[in-house]
């Protein structure tokens, strides 16, 4: 097929007669794993030689079995054991310059000149020096007689790319390090389980999650479970903190609030940079309210268990970036990190964001905490601001006096993360003034009048309930708009927050058509998306279809050890996303899938033969399972038992077969702290842009807003949250099928044919531009998640 000019394929990068070495260094975070594998099986596709480096820098300086040649097999079963399994190890030898000696011609005489290192700013550093140091080390081996002068000349130039692997997330310039989602899934099942037994003694619990010098992972899980308080390093609580705290946990238990829950992170300072100590808090909490009180350190929990769907994702992708990263480099590329903005792979060089990540702890010690929140990132200021507004009630009298009245909804089928949005709404509608309704049962309860005020205790504790609380239905609102115009009067009802699926978004244009006959309905409208197809226009994302990917990943992880155990089967497993392949896709790439058959991707026979074909190639390897991924609604004949049949036939007497349809799972269980951080500041964005608009369109003593940009979408675009008006998006999509026409996931799917081993095309027109550490990057992440 002729490949457009305009687009930029990695066919034309070649790796033959190169060498790649990856190593884990550090701190072990999961999802090392999933990132080793995919720069191995990468390095391989593209024809390069790839070798372990066992042990971290030890290894290399240690030199002889440290250094391995890594084939396809050695990484099967890798993606979903936490930790790395080719170790990692701090060593005090490669900071002097003869182990940098050593591990230099350990590397010249396996003709290693490409190095992918995983590990925190410490291992990057290190990295960095030693290329910087690379061409002196050679000609000190040529001295010494180690090497001779062609090899001198042959190696003359190290390659480095790094990835960021932390659980911490505490390095500038990447949204998110590998492992820090898995560690967030560890405090909030911890968390999740603390408050049913806090609950059933009127306990406060105060709990310590690791951070030393970061407290993303205390932020983020305070605000994933609702938490009364959190104590981290960026933002020592002002002077009088104990007597605020004390009062805010009174209130909330004199409010019917039966458990309190207070994260601190282990670095958490006062701001005379003093310590504050779990037991600290205890002792007050006690001596102050009597409260019984206990303590609960986590620890090294949350470094363990097996990775996240999203780490492993994020993990592949940066994998195969790195790998092109170092196939793209010359002599003048500074080494870089590969690293994620938004859901966009990016480079970036690697001392920039090591020198921001150390003015953040230089920041600290100077006591100038908004310059290090600053520094932190967008995503870190966010999550903070976020956490203020939904934490702590102001006092009545403090509020802002607003006349409005606003109605949130939930519609489509239910996503876990949608009660999340409402609590969020909720709060942060009544902070700016607003009166708050909340609409049951969709549509339906809408015309039925099932509407009635909502306030902020009401909604205590919503964050971690799955399903949707204030009930959903699939019904649209064109039959009924009379009696919803009518309710909307009888309510006086000023905007409308809708957090669902497809199905809110045609009932928002419905209401927009209706906009000529009814004047109730000229009022600002935005939706949230919510559902785990994650098939909305206008959006990369939408709450629920990351708990949904987690439910799909477990399952595969469980199926796959069962296939493991019986040898030569192959497994085909039905995904739910109508039309859409998102979790199919998706979900392959993070459960190691052989194939996955989706819509969007016709395929016919001569596919299924070659993808049976490719099994029975595999079943003569040492990895004898088969793991095959299908849309639900991907072809109408070829259906799973269909695909079940023919697998079982053409695979007689090689490999047999197993079939699982995983159903409505996908849609129940606890939101993932994605799914609850997503809805809660996705949500807390769209209030916020409904007061905004409340203000310009209200005249003469009413609100009137008929102008297109008055009913939005808020959507995940690339890097930032972008207000769509729905009108614009009509182009934008495939009504028949219920999907948009253009699908960003699209282009991960050859990664999954590249990590199972099938020769495909890929893009690669958006990655290979190093950029810079922005400060802040203000412009282009205003609105980053």
């Amino acid at each position: 097929m002729a490949q457009p000019d305009n687009k930029k394929f990695f066919e034309n990068l070649s790796g033959a007669g190169k060498a790649i070495a990856v190593l884990t260094s550090g701190g072990d975070a999961q999802g090392m794993n999933a990132a080793v594998r995919a720069v191995v099986r990468m390095g391989i596709y593209v024809g390069a030689k790839v070798y372990f480096i066992h042990e971290g820098y030890q290894g290399m300086v240690d030199g002889g079995d440290n250094i391995k040649e890594a084939k396809w097999e050695s990484v099967s079963s890798m993606l979903q054991v936490g930790g790395t399994v080719i170790g990692s190890a701090r060593c005090k030898e490669f900071r002097t310059r003869e182990g940098r000696l050593k591990a230099a011609h350990n590397l010249v005489q396996r003709g290693i000149t490409n190095l992918c290192v995983i590990g925190g700013d410490g291992s990057l550093t290190g990295a960095n020096l030693f290329r910087e140091e690379w061409s002196g080390l050679l000609e000190e081996l040529v001295q010494q007689g180690l090497i001779n002068e062609e090899a001198a000349q042959t190696y003359s130039a190290l390659h480095i790319v790094g990835m960021v692997g932390s659980i911490d997330n505490d390095f500038c310039g990447t949204d998110m390090t590998i492992g820090t989602d898995s560690a967030l899934h560890r405090i909030i099942e911890v968390v999740d389980a603390i408050m049913t037994t806090a609950q059933s003694h009127q306990r406060t619990f105060v709990l310590e999650v690791m951070g030393r010098h970061c407290g993303y992972l205390a932020l983020v899980s305070a605000l994933a479970c609702g938490a009364d308080w959190v104590l981290i390093p960026e933002m020592p609580p002002e002077v009088g903190w104990e007597d605020q705290m004390c009062q805010k946990l009174s209130e909330n238990r004199a409010g019917k609030k039966r458990l309190n829950i207070i994260i601190v992170a282990e670095g958490a300072i006062d701001s005379n940079n003093k310590p504050i100590t779990t037991d600290c808090i205890k002792d007050l909490v006690v001596r102050s309210l009597g409260f019984d009180t206990r303590v609960t350190i986590l620890g090294h929990v949350q470094r363990g268990g097996t990775p996240s769907a999203f780490d492993r994702i994020l993990a592949s992708r940066m994998g195969v970036e790195a790998v092109l990263a170092l196939l793209e480099a010359s002599v003048d590329t500074p080494a870089c990190v590969v690293s994620l903005c938004g859901n966009q792979a990016v480079r970036l060089p690697l001392m920039e964001c090591v020198q921001m990540t150390q003015e953040v702890q230089k920041a600290m010690d100077e006591k100038k905490f908004e310059d290090a929140v600053r520094l932190r990132g967008r995503s870190f200021e966010n999550n903070l601001n976020t956490y203020k507004l939904l934490a702590h009630r102001k006092p009545d009298s403090e509020l802002p006096n607003s006349s409005f009245n606003v109605a949130v909804m939930n519609v489509g089928a239910p996503a876990a993360g949608m009660n999340a949005a409402v609590r969020s709404a909720v709060r942060v509608g009544i902070s700016e003034g607003h009166k708050m309704f909340a609409v049951n049962d969709g549509f339906e309860g809408f015309y039925k009048g099932q509407i009635k005020e909502i306030k902020w205790g009401d909604v205590g504790g919503w964050t971690g309930q799955g399903g949707s609380i204030l009930g959903t239905k699939r019904t649209l609102p064109a039959k009924y708009m009379d009696k919803i115009a009518e309710q909307m009067r009888i309510h006086n009802i000023n905007a409308l927050l809708v957090i669902g699926g497809f199905e809110a978004y045609l009932g928002i244009m419905e209401l927009l058509a209706a906009r000529g006959t009814y004047d109730e309905f000229c009022v600002p409208m935005v939706m949230v998306p919510a559902t785990v197809s994650n098939n909305i226009p206008g959006s990369d994302l939408s709450i629920g279809a990351d708990t949904a990917l987690n439910a799909i990943t477990d399952t595969c992880d469980r199926i796959k050890q069962s296939a493991s155990g019986t040898k030569r089967r192959v497994f085909i497993i039905e995904t739910m996303g109508g039309y859409c392949g998102y979790l199919a896709s998706v979900g392959g790439l993070a459960a190691g899938a052989d194939a996955a058959y989706i819509f969007e991707e016709p395929f016919d026979i001569r596919d299924l033969q070659s993808n049976v074909e490719h099994l029975t190639e595999k079943m003569k390897t040492s990895i004898q399972r088969g793991l095959v991924l299908r849309n639900e609604n991907c072809n109408e004949n070829y259906t799973t038992d269909f695909i079940y049949q023919l697998y079982s036939e053409e695979g007689r007497g090689v490999f047999d077969c197993r079939k699982n349809v995983l159903g409505h799972m996908q849609q129940g269980g606890a939101p993932s702290p994605f799914d609850r951080n997503f809805g809660t500041k996705i949500s807390a964005k769209a209030m916020q842009w409904i007061s905004k608009k409340l203000k310009e369109s209200y005249r003469q003593g009413r609100v009137f807003a008929n102008s297109e940009d008055s009913a939005c979408l808020l959507g995940m675009r690339r890097r930032a949250l972008v207000f769509q008006p729905v009108m614009q998006l009509k182009e934008e999509t495939d009504f028949v099928h219920r999907i948009p026409k253009e699908q960003w996931w699209l282009k991960l799917r050859p990664l999954m044919k590249i990590l199972a081993k099938y020769k495909t095309s890929y893009d690669v027109s958006d990655s290979g531009q190093l950029e810079h550490v922005v400060r802040n990057r203000t412009k282009e992440l205003d609105a980053a998640i």
